[in-house]
């Protein structure tokens, strides 16, 4: 077991509760868990305590919202994330956390400025893109950065707004996502050493927290307007990118 501080459980704690809401109602608060964690253990050691405890979360959310899910994107998505995942496998050991975090906030800042384009510039008027290439790019670097960092959630928000799906829609679509893409990378986690039986221990101590979280995502996404909804998730994930270059 980790030797933790008493600071260093309550941001363990903080982290499950946040993954809960992420997953059933609030899509890119999770991104913040990758920083504030490795605040508690190294970052690299950090990616293999958040996924168990990220796929619990997405237990809860697939339960509860898997009737919603537009199983079109997930077909188009997946084989590219799966790719991204190898891709980023293989990369974690020529590229460390210090080269990583800023590029990933340099890319969902990129996009949050794209998507404001379409939605605000433009008054929605500009093409959604809904091109084979726009899925292969997003699902690509999607699979990269959760691998490498658990930081694909400000990535698939801006796919999934630019899909203009509903909320229920919108959650239901990436609980399937994350749920099997998540359940993808143990293996290849496992093998780099980053879940073992110190990692899960601690994992299961945050189980009662990421279980309150989810519980009460799924009623306060009940009372979220669906135009409010949007501008929550995407500023959540500006705020997210900004904190990767800290």
């Amino acid at each position: 077991m980790f030797d933790l501080n008493v600071f260093q459980w309550l941001l363990v704690f903080l982290c499950a509760l946040m993954i809960g809401l992420t997953k059933t109602a609030i899509p890119g608060l999770g991104i913040l868990v990758t920083p504030l964690m490795a605040q508690v253990v190294p970052a690299r050691a950090s990616t293999g305590v958040v996924l168990p405890m990220l796929i619990f979360g997405d237990f809860f959310a697939v339960g509860y919202y898997h009737r919603h899910a537009v199983w079109f994107h997930l077909v188009r998505l997946m084989p590219w994330a799966a790719t991204g995942v190898v891709l980023g496998y293989f990369a974690l050991g020529q590229v460390n956390d210090q080269q990583l975090k800023p590029l990933i906030g340099i890319i969902v800042l990129a996009l949050l400025g794209i998507n404001y384009f379409y939605k605000r510039v433009r008054k929605g008027e500009a093409h959604v893109p809904n091109r084979f290439w726009f899925a292969a790019a997003m699902g690509l670097a999607a699979g990269v950065t959760t691998m490498m960092a658990n930081a694909a959630g400000p990535i698939m928000v801006i796919y999934l707004l630019a899909m203009r799906l509903p909320k229920n829609e919108f959650i239901g679509t990436g609980a399937w996502y994350y749920l099997i893409l998540n359940l993808f990378k143990v293996p290849f986690s496992v093998n780099l050493g980053l879940i073992n039986v110190e990692s899960l221990q601690l994992d299961v101590i945050a189980i009662p927290m990421i279980a309150a979280g989810a519980l009460g995502g799924i009623k306060f996404l009940k009372h979220i307007p669906e135009e409010k909804f949007s501008w929550i998730v995407q500023i959540l994930a500006a705020v997210a990118a900004v904190t990767l270059f800290l």
